[in-house]
């Protein structure tokens, strides 16, 4: 998941969180149950962590609600052993 999180950090590019998401679960259920498992705790916290972080920068307003459930989505998406290059953008450097 670190290198996923990585490669998105460098990668900086507009619209391809959904897949780093998804590579990065996809990574960890590689390793068996317990990379799954791994997955789905690191995942719902960072989501969770991200919903205090936004309902403290924006009130209650909903923002980035429907985000966190793509995210999510993206999440079990990779857990579920399903190929990332699915939601791959367009355009995204061969590199990752």
């Amino acid at each position: 998941m670190w290198r996923a999180y990585s490669d998105m950090r460098e990668a900086n590019y507009k619209g391809a969180d959904k897949y780093f998401h998804a590579r990065g679960n996809y990574d960890a259920a590689q390793r068996g149950p317990g990379g799954a498992w791994a997955a789905k705790v690191i995942s719902d916290a960072r989501e969770n962590s991200q919903r205090v972080t936004d309902l403290f920068k924006y009130g209650d307003s909903g923002h980035g609600v429907e985000d966190s459930k793509d995210d999510q989505a993206a999440n079990r998406w990779g857990r579920s052993g399903n190929d990332p290059n699915h939601i791959r953008p367009a355009g995204l450097p061969d590199k990752y």
